[in-house]
């Protein structure tokens, strides 16, 4: 416990100065977004109305940024993160939880699939080494050395442009109203198709590479040849002795990936035009959006601390070691 508590009043000072930063860095770029709004949509606007906007919006440049600071955490206590200059009149909440149900929900099972694959590949590769099974490992290096923007750009044209195979952009069809209705999932499959294995192909050599390490590692252990002196199966001991002990570092990685699914693909929902997180952060930069991006920057840090800390305690519950040490 005393290992926990530590953990935890460490990422309560971390989650204090990155709300810090996550108010000061928009502030310090150039430009009122107000105005930009306005000048892009060719709209003259009066001074008074022009203040009376930037008060809304929470940047207030006639006011010091201290006192800003402070306005910014008081109001962050009360749960309001501002309204959206991008999606005005919808408040930045909306427009995070909107968005965020997109990204969770293909990054999400897509990092549960590259995981599982990955990890699975790592173990048949280590006990199969010498094999086929390890050809797979250049081809699976090569996949994650692509940019995988660069990959979701050639398999969008190949698959969507060239043999119409897929849609080309967006999560569902405009044609189509939300709902639990089976021509609207089916819709939503489709499209997220190409993103997701782009992500995939991407990613799963990481896990493929680590599990097969510390598996061929954990396949010398002593008590792993005594389970094999034993006569017991190549199978449990590849499973039950082995990869339940080899699969502790994967896990980890697991978990903290996890606290960045909410940041999303950043470039491949770009690339697709996908609505989740990564396409309304680039949207809300774009515009200087000020309460958006501090509002997803604020949702990103808290994520990947809970993360951070799952992983610690996961780290503390399987291995005395840390308990120890800490």
């Amino acid at each position: 416990m005393r290992f926990l508590a530590r953990r935890l009043g460490f990422y309560i000072v971390t989650a204090w100065i990155a709300v810090t930063l996550n108010f000061f860095i928009p502030r310090l770029m150039p430009g009122n977004p107000v105005e930009l709004v306005f000048s892009r949509i060719r709209h003259s606007i009066s001074p008074a109305a022009l203040h009376a906007f930037t008060i809304a919006f929470g940047i207030d440049t006639r006011e010091s940024l201290i006192g800003q600071y402070f306005g910014y955490l008081d109001q962050l206590f009360h749960g309001n993160l501002g309204i959206s200059i991008t999606y005005f009149p919808a408040t930045v909440s909306s427009v995070i939880r909107a968005s965020l149900l997109w990204t969770v929900g293909l990054l999400g099972v897509v990092t549960v699939l590259s995981f599982s694959i990955g990890t699975l590949l790592g173990v048949v590769a280590a006990n199969r080494r010498g094999t086929w099974v390890d050809s797979l490992l250049p081809v699976s290096t090569f996949l994650s050395a692509v940019p995988y923007f660069w990959l979701g750009l050639v398999v969008l044209t190949v698959f969507g442009v060239d043999l119409h195979w897929f849609p080309l952009s967006m999560g569902y069809s405009s044609s189509l109203t939300p709902g639990f209705t089976w021509s609207f999932i089916a819709s939503v499959l489709d499209h997220a198709i190409l993103p997701a294995v782009t992500i995939i192909v991407s990613s799963v050599a990481g896990w493929l590479l680590g599990m097969r390490n510390v598996m061929m590692a954990t396949l010398g252990e002593d008590y792993v040849l005594l389970a094999e002196a034993k006569g017991l199966s190549r199978m449990r001991v590849t499973f039950t002795y082995a990869a339940r002990n080899a699969i502790l570092p994967n896990m980890a990685g697991f978990a903290l990936s996890l606290g960045f699914i909410v940041s999303g693909a950043l470039l491949t929902e770009v690339v697709f035009s996908y609505p989740g997180i990564g396409y309304v952060l680039f949207e809300a930069v774009s515009n200087e959006d000020y309460p958006l991006m501090q509002g997803i920057f604020l949702i990103i840090v808290i994520m990947v601390l809970l993360a951070n800390l799952g992983a610690d305690a996961m780290y503390a519950a399987l291995d005395p070691r840390t308990r120890e040490a800490g």
